[in-house]
């Protein structure tokens, strides 16, 4: 199976972590959308690399510059230049962008710094803003700081998300 490899091992437990989820999505009959910066895709990836996720997953967007998180989701470039492209308004307006632009019932958002540059004492790498909007519901924001390099903080930000997702189902 995994044995003595990392890698293989963080995969394995993100597939079935993954499965578990689009399963108890399934059975609730809601369908997920994502709008993602920092992790590029790999969480509707994961999502969609398992077999069946079409019933479950609606869309992702990948709005890794400005412009697309402003023409893609509407973010509001003053929102943007206020706050910066990795904050908690523009996470929460990405997830509800993702929302009104979608059939989905919940919605994920993923912005950061990944690293290995781009960081500031303010905003270190490994930063990283998320929000879940529930249609007819509240937003949810939530900030995390990740260790290790650029692969490590995507990776991480992905298992986050997942999580995340899963509080909202209830």
């Amino acid at each position: 199976m995994s044995e003595g490899n990392p890698l293989r091992e963080v995969t394995d437990t993100l597939r079935d972590v993954t499965t578990a989820l689009l399963q108890a999505c399934r059975a609730r009959k809601l369908m997920l959308a994502t709008a993602e910066s920092c992790t590029g895709g790999l969480l509707a990836g994961a999502l969609t690399a398992i077999a069946g996720s079409s019933d479950v997953v609606e869309r992702g967007f990948v709005v890794y510059s400005n412009a697309a998180k402003h023409e893609m989701l509407g973010v509001p470039m003053a929102t943007i230049e206020q706050y910066g492209a990795v904050s908690e308004p523009v996470a929460r307006a990405l997830a509800e962008g993702a929302i009104a632009r979608s059939r989905a019932d919940i919605a994920v958002s993923i912005t950061g710094i990944a690293g290995p540059g781009g960081g500031s004492e303010e905003k270190p790498v490994g930063l990283v803003h998320f929000a879940t909007a529930r249609r007819g519901g509240p937003t949810l924001a939530h900030r995390r700081v990740f260790a290790g390099d650029r692969d490590m903080v995507r990776l991480a930000a992905v298992a986050t998300a997942l999580s995340l997702i899963a509080d909202r189902l209830e």
